[in-house]
């Protein structure tokens, strides 16, 4: 173990929020042990912002509740951890762990109950990268580095502790977080873990709960650095252990989708992850909403069907929770509303509570080369620059537009559902008389061939055309001597 100052790493308390420092400062003054622990001591010295703060104690769950009192949540049967709310910010704080027994890991390794106290000395070893195992004391200005960290971060390399096998046995999860610390800080993976990160290796994560894969997902989703790790998890063969019926192949619609996300997230915007979700299930929604419709099903029904039938099958590798769902096919639904929206609802449907989503989302789709959307992503993003005015003049012509589509769309139906015209041709082709004297002999000779036929064909059974039932004249009646009804 080695002592650095603090200053020379590049740390002060002036990095640090006044919530963090009100838990260190509570927990010392009790008697307790406590330090700034994980990522966010990592991430300061690279010059980054944490976006939370982790500390560890040497007090239990249970006097740290003694300690802060109401302010305090015991959480986790695997992991036991002590929830400190600061104001509206929350700390979690954890307990120097040792290390643990036999008994209460699988047959595949994994730890399935790791409640047993430490000291600190125990506790880095518990960590799994080396980077995430620097203690940082900050009243005393000091950082303990146990197993040079420090040298790994100057290095960028991504190092675990102990043996790489037994630490993913234990926490499969490990995989994941590799891959997203590689990703997020452009760190090389030591060849120690490359060596045994193999599809049979992956296959432990099916160990995992998918509501915690689901929370990884996530983390992966909201890092910033989407679009690099996507090829990642198709390399080391973790794409199929998340995701149920995705193709590994990342897409035009999907890489721009993942650009897009990391371009929110470095500018502050907001996002939702099951956005992202939305992007990855699509194609496997077109396709089953495709069956449904060849089995004869309203187009309404198919893709509500559609809709439950990839979600449930997704939720074998990761639970969406409900929201999120209903989230997921709503942004899918808007799809069609948007694509053919009646002139009248657009107006209502441009303030829908999920237009903004399913808008960029039908915008991506159009940017990625998508034909289907018929240019209405553009006209959708034109549309909300408008004024009042110019906003009905746009639907003015959107109307006019449609009904002119429908008109032809008409037309070419009539077209098809007509009989072709089959002109036949002159078994012998006489050539046309030049003088007219023999032109009006041959148009005489034709009307007596007309005549004689006509007058061989029978109009019915026994008639012909010579019948005197046929050559009688109708003889107009004078109505005002008929008596209508009944007589005497």
């Amino acid at each position: 173990m080695q002592t650095l100052r603090a200053s020379k790493c590049g740390l002060s308390t002036a990095q640090l929020p006044a919530y963090i420092l009100d838990v260190i400062d509570t927990l010392t003054k009790a008697g307790f042990e406590a330090y700034i622990v994980g990522g966010s001591v990592r991430d300061m010295m690279l010059g980054l912002h944490p976006k939370d703060f982790d500390a560890v104690t040497n007090a239990t769950p249970a006097q740290v509740k003694e300690v802060f009192g109401r302010r305090c949540r015991i959480i986790g049967r695997r992991f036991e951890l002590a929830h400190v709310y600061s104001g509206r910010e929350l700390v979690e704080v954890a307990t120097f762990r040792a290390p643990p027994k036999k008994a209460m890991t699988s047959a595949a390794g994994m730890i399935l109950r790791d409640n047993n106290w430490g000291t600190i000395e125990q506790d880095f070893v518990r960590r799994d990268f080396s980077i995430n195992a620097m203690y940082y004391q900050p009243r005393k200005g000091v950082v303990l580095d146990f197993c040079h960290a420090v040298d790994d971060i100057k290095h960028k390399t991504l190092r675990l502790l102990g043996d790489p096998t037994v630490r993913f046995e234990e926490d499969p999860v490990r995989m994941l977080r590799t891959l997203r610390f590689a990703a997020k800080l452009n760190f090389q993976i030591d060849p120690d873990i490359l060596k045994i990160f193999t599809l049979e290796m992956t296959q432990l994560l099916r160990d995992v709960s998918p509501h915690r894969l689901y929370d990884e997902s996530q983390k992966l989703f909201t890092m910033g650095h989407l679009h690099r790790v996507l090829p990642m998890l198709i390399d080391f063969g973790i794409w199929k252990q998340l995701f149920a019926d995705i193709r590994p192949d990342i897409t035009s619609f999907i890489e721009r989708a993942a650009k897009n996300t990391d371009q929110r997230i470095q500018i502050g915007k907001t996002i939702n992850p099951a956005f992202f979700y939305a992007v990855l299930l699509w194609q496997p929604f077109l396709e089953r909403c495709d069956f449904y419709l060849s089995k004869g099903v309203v187009p309404a029904e198919a893709r509500a069907q559609a809709g439950l039938d990839v979600l449930k099958r997704q939720a074998t590798r990761t639970v969406i929770p409900r929201f999120a769902e209903t989230f997921i096919r709503e942004v899918w639904e808007m799809q069609t509303r948007l694509l053919n929206p009646k002139p009248q609802q657009i107006e209502a449907l441009s303030s829908h509570a999920r237009f903004r989503a399913g808008f960029d989302f039908l915008l991506l789709r159009e940017k990625s080369g998508d034909q289907a959307t018929q240019g209405m992503g553009s006209w959708w993003e034109a549309y909300q620059e408008m004024s009042s005015d110019e906003k009905e003049q746009a639907i003015s012509k959107y109307n006019r537009q449609r009904a002119k589509n429908r008109r032809k769309a008409t037309e070419e139906i009539v077209e098809l559902q007509q009989p072709a015209v089959v002109e036949l041709e002159p078994l012998v082709n006489e050539p046309e008389p030049r003088s007219r004297r023999a032109r009006k002999a041959r148009a005489n000779e034709q009307q007596r061939t007309e005549h004689q036929n006509a007058g061989s064909t029978e109009i019915a059974p026994g008639i012909s055309a010579d019948h005197p039932i046929l050559k009688r004249k109708r003889v107009q009646r004078d109505l005002s001597q008929v008596i209508f009804g009944p007589t005497q």
